[in-house]
């Protein structure tokens, strides 16, 4: 109702309006306050009379509403605010707008210093003026009006030959009858919807087809034509990409239509003075200046605009017809590249199936011919959408779960699976004021300018340019492939290993063109930004762990792509920064894990000569980084080490390079700092002590005891197990147990390992992981009793929960709503090709799942609160910080007051009653307040007796929290090794 007001009230249309209003009477509903802005917005528009614009007002004051929320709670768009108003003080002449809202201060005793106005430091700066920012900002609008960006290929230095230049034509000839043929097509699909006259699953796509202009659409379409692999792609990926492509252009449109581009471009170019070197503006966030501009500009459309985001079943139908027109009207002729056969047109793309599993998954994939003439072309150009490449301005800061990072395009502030959309919702009823701390903390994480190391960036590019290098995680060419076995002349005598042989060929082949391609984009982007400074927006998942928004490039990416990332800002070594470069090194190496920090440093000193020879020479010397653990890194720091060694004073030489801190078995320690677990806490180094302790070595010695014991009781794979119980062996398992494998999985993982030991006999395989990961679980137990315990109670609570016909929600400690979001799901056709997607039953959750995910998915939104405390009191204190997920990066400088920090905010989260809120969350939210209990799986209809017991049995549970151990947080200050 209030989508078709707002449409009525820019044209004028009041009858209408009124019509509707009555509807709404006749049927018992009040008009919303949204509804009564439509109605004043066309009043204004029209100058009605002042007897008609009072007995709205009047009408507005009975349904218990006040003029004044009209404009504290509506959202407007072009001049509505401005018309209503104008309809206002028709009957109130003097009528002003209210003031905006006092701004809400975050109350969480973890932050009070943060938000504190007494301790509040200036924003740290950028090196770029105010009007060297407004001109990078210009350049990102350009690049998001546009909506997509076409960039060269690192793989474009190679000589055109006469083979790709004839092919390349032949394209531009095909590509232009495509768009003409798509065009016809697309116009006589909207023509026959527009005469049909009932309602059907066809025709309800005919307004989303008419919201651009047809060119809009073809270009799309033609857009995922090019990048279509020769391997094909999932029909349900390709509709999904094909339909938020329309989404998210009809956005940027609206955004322009709305005028709320032009706002955002005023609101920018005041906030940037928060950032720019010259500029002096008060002590405030990103979000809260932002927040101060906005209220400021006062009338114009709202930057926060109300949410019209898409059912997901319909970016899918719309996606399936957009790849039906493509595969009618796309065809080439069957001679282009073979004159002697017949003349006649064929599709370009095909339609089959496939089976994973059960599934039958649709497939579209390109004519050999086709992929031959995109081979053959060997085209250098690569066109992303504007959303996949790094922002050239600092991003605009997260105020609310819908604005924020892109300045045009649609970002979601969580991410979720398709047709979910019960994390927005709980976002939406969240107090604004709950959500400052992990908004502050995105803002912080995005607002980190990056640049290129350009060495390391060129030696990248040239293996990849000779045909890569698969040690060094340089994907080869499909050119590198191996040759695809010989068929037989007849294919009817093809026996079961050759029919074997060529499907794991094909496979091969498959990977090898993904991986490639994965390479080629990000280096490409790579090269594309390489002289410029760029920033990462930051979005989060449903934990609250969040990620850059660009997916393809980023520092969340493999040893390469980490490797040729700098921050943009430099710092002085200082009088401990080469040796944390050295400590950092030998880390990267894999080398010296269970070593002291001293012993690490000595060992860097001691091959000195080899960090040198890599970095001078590192594909002609003796390549000693080739041997690391993650050899891109290790080489991009000996280059560094090299440059700091030999400049004339090392503590003053500027590095930009980040030094990496990775939690030391970062679950256990979240579970050890809740249970108190004094044995647990030594074992993951939340205790001091000379030499780092390792979990994985401690549960290997203790599954050992129990092997010896039984070994000795004559149990006899026990004894086959002698020699081969390892670190090695139990390490996936223990690191996995923390988030919630299962004893099936761990068998799994044990029988991979064992597999990889050529003396360990075959025959035992099985057996042999079965019984290691029973003493994997006990060693487990025995060790970390608090941890099992915590787990057991998570997972008993999330069970009964989820049996009761709800789905698993709590806050984390900074106030960030979360619900897992599995449900049981159905199978839907959404295309005449019987496509079939599974899509979720919002009422019916997952109960396996649901009870399996909770451990580790509230262990992981503790670590990603005890992330945003340390980036929000780093940048309290100045320093630059990013980081992947349990990974923390700083400049060498400020290692040690990162670290120190970390400490403090490890203490401060786990000195918070986590356990006893989440138990009291629960029982308000599942046992005290008023809701539906459905019920246990397997019964139909419980009575009032049943549901009482139910409800009983869940409050016990969660009222039952496990008891905690003696072990004194205050020792992790102290912990030299909480980082491994």
């Amino acid at each position: 109702y209030n989508i078709v007001m707002r449409s009525w009230a820019r044209k004028g249309c009041l009858q209408r309006i009124n019509q509707l209003f009555s509807m709404l009477e006749s049927v018992g509903l009040r008009p919303s306050l949204d509804s009564y802005a439509a109605a004043l917005e066309c009043m204004g528009r029209n100058q009605s009379s002042t007897k008609a614009v009072w007995r709205c007002v009047q009408q507005l004051k009975n349904d218990g509403f006040h003029v004044d929320e009209l404009f504290q709670k509506c959202l407007f768009e072009e001049d509505e605010k401005e018309k209503v108003l104008r309809a206002i003080r028709i009957v109130q002449p003097n009528y002003q707008l209210p003031p905006p809202p006092k701004p809400q201060t975050c109350k969480s005793s973890l932050l009070q210093d943060f938000y504190s106005k007494e301790k509040m430091v200036p924003y740290p700066k950028l090196d770029f003026t105010v009007q060297e920012l407004q001109e990078r900002f210009q350049q990102q609008l350009e690049m998001e009006l546009d909506n997509t960006i076409t960039i060269e290929s690192v793989e474009s230095t190679k000589p055109l030959t006469p083979q790709a230049i004839k092919a390349r034509k032949l394209l531009a000839t095909l590509r232009s009858q495509w768009h003409d043929s798509i065009l016809q097509a697309l116009q006589k699909s909207k023509h026959s919807m527009s005469k049909l006259k009932t309602v059907s699953g066809y025709n309800i796509l005919y307004p989303y087809l008419c919201l651009m202009p047809d060119e809009e659409y073809v270009g799309i379409m033609l857009q995922i034509l090019n990048t279509l692999s020769p391997q094909g792609e999932s029909l349900a990926v390709l509709a999904r990409e094909l339909g938020s492509k329309i989404y998210n252009r009809y956005i940027t449109q609206r955004k322009l239509r709305s005028r709320q581009l032009e706002k955002v471009q005023e609101v920018y170019e005041e906030y940037i003075h928060l950032l720019a070197k010259d500029s002096q503006p008060d002590r405030y966030l990103p979000r809260e200046y932002w927040e101060k501009l906005v209220a400021e500009a006062g009338f114009g459309p709202s930057l926060n605009l109300k949410d019209c985001s898409w059912p997901y079943m319909l970016l899918m139908r719309l996606g399936m017809h957009m790849l039906e027109l493509l595969v009618q009207a796309v065809k080439v002729p069957r001679n282009v590249l073979n004159p002697r056969l017949e003349p006649r047109l064929i599709p370009v793309l095909y339609h089959v199936y496939s089976f994973h599993s059960s599934w039958q998954v649709g497939l579209i994939k390109p004519h050999p011919i086709f992929s031959q003439i995109v081979s053959d072309a060997a085209e250098t150009l690569l066109t992303f959408n504007s959303s996949a490449i790094p922002m050239l301005c600092p991003p605009v800061p997260w105020t609310s779960p819908h604005f924020g990072a892109f300045a045009l395009n649609d970002t979601k502030l969580m991410r979720f699976v398709d047709g979910a959309i019960q994390h927005q919702l709980l976002l939406e009823q969240c107090p604004p004021v709950n959500l400052h701390p992990v908004l502050d903390a995105l803002n912080q994480l995005g607002n980190c300018a990056w640049k290129i190391n350009q060495p390391v960036l060129d030696i990248i590019i040239s293996i990849f340019n000779d045909k890569g290098n698969e040690k060094l995680d340089i994907p080869p060419p499909i050119s590198e492939a191996p040759r695809p076995p010989a068929a037989p002349s007849n294919s009817s005598t093809c026996n079961k290993s050759q029919k074997h042989e060529l499907l794991l060929y094909k496979k091969k082949t498959a990977e090898m063109h993904s991986l490639r391609m994965d390479a080629l984009y990000k280096l490409s982007i790579a090269n594309y930004v390489r002289d410029k400074v760029f920033w990462f927006p930051h979005n989060m998942d449903f934990r609250g762990r969040t990620y850059p928004c660009p997916p393809y490039f980023n520092h969340l990416g493999n040893d390469v792509t980490r490797a040729i990332l700098l921050f943009a800002e430099g710092k002085p070594l200082g009088p401990k920064g080469l040796d944390w470069l050295k400590i950092h090194l030998v880390n990267l190496t894999g080398l010296k894990k269970n070593n002291a920090l001293q012993e690490r440093l000595e060992y860097a000193n001691e091959i000195m000569e080899e960090i040198l020879d890599s970095a001078d020479h590192p594909l002609t010397g003796r390549k000693w980084w080739m041997n690391t653990d993650e050899p891109w890194q290790a080489l991009a720091c000996c280059m560094e080490i090299a440059k700091a060694s030999r400049s004339p004073d090392p503590a003053a030489y500027i590095s930009h390079f980040p030094v990496h801190q990775d939690g030391s078995c970062n679950g256990l320690q979240h579970y050890a700092a809740l249970g108190r677990d004094l044995i647990g806490a030594m074992s993951v180094n939340l205790m001091p002590c000379s030499v780092p302790q390792d979990v994985y070595s401690a549960v290997a010695q203790q599954v050992e005891e129990f092997r010896k014991k039984d070994a000795e009781q004559g149990v006899k794979i026990a004894q086959v197990l002698q020699g081969f119980v390892n670190r090695k062996v139990v390490k996936q398992t223990v690191m996995t147990v923390v988030y919630g494998v299962t004893r099936y999985g761990g068998r799994l993982q044990m029988e991979k390992r064992l597999k990889e030991i050529d003396e360990f006999p075959e025959e035992y395989l099985w057996e042999a992981s079965h019984y290691l990961v029973k003493q994997v679980f006990n060693g487990i137990k025995e060790m970390f009793s608090a941890t099992r315990d915590i787990q057991n109670w998570l997972t008993e609570s999330a069970k009964l929960i989820a049996q009761s016909g709800r789905t698993v929600e709590w806050v984390t400690p900074l106030g960030l709503p979360i619900v897992q979001p599995y449900y049981r799901s159905r199978s839907t056709v959404v295309s005449i090709w019987c496509a079939v997607c599974p899509l979720p039953l919002p009422w019916k959750p997952d109960t396996v799942k649901q009870k399996n995910a909770f451990p580790p998915n509230f262990i992981h939104s503790l670590d990603s609160t005890h992330m945003m405390l340390t980036a929000l009191h780093c940048l309290r204190q100045g320093l630059t910080f990013v980081s992947v997920h349990d990974c923390y990066w700083t400049h060498a400088l400020t290692v040690d007051v990162m670290n120190q920090i970390c400490r403090q905010q490890f203490v401060a989260l786990h000195s918070e009653k986590i356990l006893q809120d989440l138990s009291e969350f629960m029982l308000e939210k599942y046992c005290r307040a008023p809701m539906l209990i459905c019920f246990p799986s397997g019964s139909s209809s419980p009575g009032r007796e049943t549901r009482a017991l139910w409800q009983k049995k869940l409050m016990e549970q969660l009222s039952n929290v496990p008891k905690t151990g003696k072990f004194n947080l205050k020792k992790v200050m102290d912990s030299t090794y909480f980082f491994s």
